[in-house]
C-alpha cells in the first residue's frame, strides 16, 4: 500500500508539480531557453540589459544580475528569428546607355547579425533594405550597353551586393546572395517591334533554308540528267558496233542469214496497212490480171 502512495505521488510530482514549478521559475524571470536560431533581447527602463544568442538554458539571474526579477515585469523580451529570409523586387527601373526602358528583377537572400541595431536602428530595416536594394540597382546598372545588361548578370549582382552590403550591417542585417533574375523591356511597343523584327528574320531564314534545299535539288537532278544522258549516248555509240558484230556473224552461215532476212521482211509486211494478195507462181495471165485490175477499197 505504501508502494502505491509512493509511486501515485512521484507521478504527481513527475507530471504536474515539476512543470508548475519551471513554468512558475520560468514567469519570474529565473531562466529562459533559446530555440536553435533564435535570439532572445530584455530591455529595461528603455536600455538593453542583455542579448542571449547561444541556443540552450540560460539563468537569467547569472546574466542580467539584480535585474532579471524585473526584467519580466518591468522591462520587455524581444524574440528575433536569425534563420535566412529571401526577398525577389520586381521590375526595377534602369535605363540602358541605347536609352532603351528596361526592367530588372532582383533576388537576395538575408539574415538578421545584429539584433540590437535590427531592433532599434531603424523602424523598418526589412522595408530600408528592400528599398535600399532598390535604389542601388537603379543607380549602378543605369546607362549599361544594352548587350552587357543581357548576358553580363553574375558581374551585374556582384555590382548592386558591394553597393548594398555596408548599409545592411549598419541595419542589423547582413546580406547573402544576390542575383539578377530577370533583365525585361518595359515598354510594349518596343517589345512588339523587336517580335515583328525576330518573326522576320525567322522568316527570312526559313526561305533561305528552303530556297537552298531547292537548289541542292536541283544540281542533283541535272547531275543525274546528265550522267544518264551520257550512257545513253555511250549505248547509242556502242549499238551499231554490236549490231554489226551480229550480223558478220549470222553471214557466215548463208541459209541462217536468209532465214532472218525472210522473217525480217515478213515482219515489215505483216506491220504494213498494204493489201496483200498471194497467186502461184507458174500462170502469168493471172498475174497480169490482177495487175490490171481496179484497186480495191482499204479496209478500215
Amino acid at each position: 500500500m505504501e508502494t502505491l502512495i509512493v509511486a501515485a505521488i512521484t507521478f504527481i510530482a513527475c507530471f504536474l508539480v515539476v512543470p508548475l514549478l519551471l513554468g512558475l521559475l520560468r514567469a519570474v524571470g529565473f531562466y529562459a531557453i533559446v530555440q536553435e536560431r533564435r535570439c532572445l533581447v530584455y530591455v529595461l527602463f528603455g536600455k538593453v540589459v542583455g542579448v542571449l544568442d547561444e541556443p540552450g538554458l540560460h539563468f537569467l539571474w547569472l546574466r542580467l544580475g539584480w535585474r532579471a526579477p524585473f526584467v519580466k515585469f518591468l522591462g520587455r523580451c524581444y524574440e528575433i528569428d536569425y534563420r535566412l529570409d529571401q526577398e525577389y523586387l520586381r521590375s526595377a527601373p534602369v535605363n540602358s546607355e541605347e536609352g532603351a526602358p528596361m526592367g530588372i528583377g532582383i533576388w537576395y537572400e538575408m539574415f538578421i547579425s545584429d539584433p540590437v541595431a535590427y531592433l532599434f536602428k531603424n523602424t523598418d530595416p526589412r522595408g530600408s533594405l528592400a528599398a535600399n536594394v532598390s535604389n542601388s540597382t537603379v543607380r549602378c546598372l543605369s546607362n549599361m550597353p544594352l548587350a552587357d545588361m543581357m548576358a553580363n548578370r553574375h558581374a551585374m549582382s556582384q555590382t548592386v551586393r558591394n553597393e548594398v552590403s555596408p548599409l545592411s550591417h549598419d541595419w542589423g542585417y547582413k546580406l547573402g546572395s544576390i542575383y539578377i533574375r530577370k533583365v525585361h523591356f518595359r515598354d510594349a511597343d518596343m517589345i512588339r517591334q523587336i517580335e515583328s523584327k525576330v518573326v522576320n528574320r525567322l522568316r527570312q531564314v526559313t526561305s533561305s533554308i528552303k530556297q537552298d534545299g531547292t537548289n541542292q535539288v536541283n544540281i542533283i537532278t541535272s547531275t543525274a540528267e546528265r550522267q544518264a544522258a551520257v550512257e545513253f549516248a555511250k549505248a547509242g555509240a556502242v549499238r551499231p558496233e554490236i549490231v554489226g558484230s551480229a550480223l558478220d556473224e549470222i553471214s557466215r552461215d548463208p541459209a541462217v542469214a536468209r532465214a532472218m532476212f525472210d522473217v525480217l521482211e515478213t515482219q515489215k509486211m505483216l506491220a504494213g496497212k498494204g493489201a496483200i494478195t498471194l497467186i502461184p507462181a507458174r500462170p502469168a495471165l493471172l498475174a497480169d490480171l490482177l495487175a490490171a485490175a481496179p484497186e480495191a477499197p482499204r479496209p478500215r
